[in-house]
């Protein structure tokens, strides 16, 4: 790997439970072809303190002044130290951050996670060998040789499909949102606000419609697992600058696996009731744009894509 532009940093953070032991890793490219790495670990943190932790600990590594290209999988990360996301939590880790980001010269790069990027993999490994160590699992795992990335985790070893054994996770809480929108006619926006379609409440229905197929989310998708839902939400907001529908939906469970693809499927539902209500009067309607904006709980800790 050359580091033409300077220095090159590469970081994850991982944490068990969220909270919960966490650790973090970075790897530090200088002049040589083979990087630095550096790792640490918290008996108590979360996911995101890890995340910051480990930019922390990579940029303190390297002389102040420098050009450092930077790579995290967090969004969470990224996107508040680039588009000014809003800092609730973690007061203490940003002003150490803004300090260290103000003495170099860094540019804030994401990777998307568990894609192929060596380095990213490379940095996850650091991270979870050092959680682990704070989970007293593998006192020696930080030492290990690096392992080839994972393959996915619906396919065996074969390649056949499976459903993924979640039997020696642990229970925790957990929530997911998603959004999309459907498109249409400002004349069929007209109709749905003012409630005069032939069949009924569109917005109502749709509502109901979501939520229904969120429970039923393991009978529609294959492999998902069926969960105790405790919440599910599916809300509506009629933007007739652009009109078109935008609907939220969240879903929450205490369980050993997320509830992402429910609060996907919720929001894919409510947008095909909207088309079957309204595909009588406007045929160009369009469903996009439907995906998961962040996720909480889990061992993978809180992700936001966006706020």
């Amino acid at each position: 790997m050359t580091t033409t532009n300077g220095i090159t940093i590469y970081t994850d953070g991982s944490c068990l439970g969220n909270p919960g032991p966490g650790g973090w890793g970075a790897l530090v490219f200088g002049e040589s072809e083979e990087p630095r790495r550096l790792s640490g670990h918290e008996a108590q943190t979360t996911n995101n303190r890890m995340e910051l932790m480990a930019a922390i600990q990579g940029l303190e590594a390297v002389p102040t002044g420098s050009k450092v290209v930077l790579h995290s999988d967090s969004s969470y990360l990224v996107n508040t130290m680039t588009k000014n996301w809003k800092r609730r939590v973690n007061h203490d880790l940003w002003e150490r951050l803004d300090a260290l980001s103000g003495s170099h010269n860094v540019e804030w790069r994401w990777v998307r996670g568990h894609n192929g990027d060596r380095w990213n993999e490379a940095a996850d490994r650091l991270a979870v060998a050092a959680m682990n160590i704070a989970a007293g699992r593998d006192s020696g795992a930080a030492s290990e040789p690096e392992k080839p990335a994972k393959s996915l985790t619906h396919l065996d070893d074969e390649g056949r499909a499976r459903m993924v054994d979640v039997g020696d996770k642990p229970v925790t809480d957990r929530e997911a949102t998603a959004k999309g929108h459907v498109t249409v006619q400002p004349e069929t926006l007209r109709l749905i606000k003012e409630g005069l379609m032939k069949k009924g409440d569109v917005l109502t229905i749709a509502q109901l419609a979501g939520i229904m197929g969120a429970k039923r989310t393991s009978d529609l998708i294959p492999l998902c697992h069926p969960l105790p839902l405790n919440q599910v939400s599916v809300d509506f907001e009629l933007d007739e600058s652009n009109s078109r529908i935008e609907i939220t939906a969240s879903a929450r469970t205490s369980s050993k696996t997320g509830v992402e693809m429910e609060a996907l499927t919720a929001v894919s539902v409510a947008a095909l009731t909207v088309y079957d209500m309204c595909k009588a009067v406007d045929r160009g309607i369009r469903i996009e744009n439907i995906r998961l904006v962040r996720k909480r709980g889990g061992q993978s800790g809180d992700i936001t894509l966006e706020e």
